[in-house]
């Protein structure tokens, strides 16, 4: 099989299996977005979704969060990991898009990685989740799938977005990303990963795309 034709079956089986992709940090709007994608970092979705609606109910907005002060920001976040980094960025982000944006989630993404504790990552979610620019949000997950489906050399996670953005239609990106990202917990995590269970990876792990 050709590259191509791989790449349109993985795409038509992520399509197959997940064709509704609702996504998994629970949001109203950019800024709450953009904070949910920054406490998943080293954090599960799921805790997330349990840590927010308690910050949010506080501060879901950059001035109340401000007002909320970086110490009680913390406290609350202490069970999503990384409580001191976390708080510190939602804090001076809070301040920068109060004093630069007039309170509103800039929609570039050079603004976006140019805040506290935003990374090309996160940038990339808020812009395809929050403002449907194309992006291809790529984590340790989707780095791992790509690698074990043949769609990249699995070197580093910015040659992973390069490869999929490559192969992948832009048209497609986010919802792909999406879809990797169920499927991936459904059937093929990184932990007791069972091959005969996995469709793509029955077929196609660690297999070479052939030119």
């Amino acid at each position: 099989m050709k590259k191509a034709e791989k790449v349109i079956d993985i795409i038509n089986m992520l399509e197959e299996y997940f064709p509704e992709t609702d996504i998994p940090l629970n949001h109203k709007d950019p800024y709450t977005l953009l904070i949910a994608v920054l406490l998943s970092a080293q954090c599960t979705d799921e805790r997330v979704n349990k840590i927010t609606p308690k910050l949010f109910a506080l501060a879901d907005n950059p001035w109340d969060m401000v007002q909320l002060g970086q110490d009680r920001i913390m406290e609350i976040i202490r069970p999503c990991g990384l409580p001191q980094q976390k708080s510190k960025g939602i804090f001076g982000l809070s301040q920068i898009l109060i004093e630069k944006y007039q309170g509103e989630v800039p929609k570039s993404m050079e603004a976006l990685e140019e805040m506290p504790a935003v990374g090309h990552k996160t940038a990339s979610v808020v812009m395809v989740q929050a403002f449907d620019t194309p992006a291809f949000p790529v984590d340790t997950h989707i780095h791992r799938l790509a690698y074990r489906w043949g769609l990249s050399t699995g070197k580093s996670v910015i040659q992973t977005e390069r490869d999929l953005k490559r192969l992948i239609p832009r048209e497609l990106w986010g919802k792909v990303h999406l879809q990797m990202i169920y499927y991936g917990r459904t059937y093929c995590p990184a932990r007791g990963h069972i091959e005969e269970n996995c469709p793509i990876c029955s077929k196609y792990l660690r297999k070479s795309l052939k030119n």
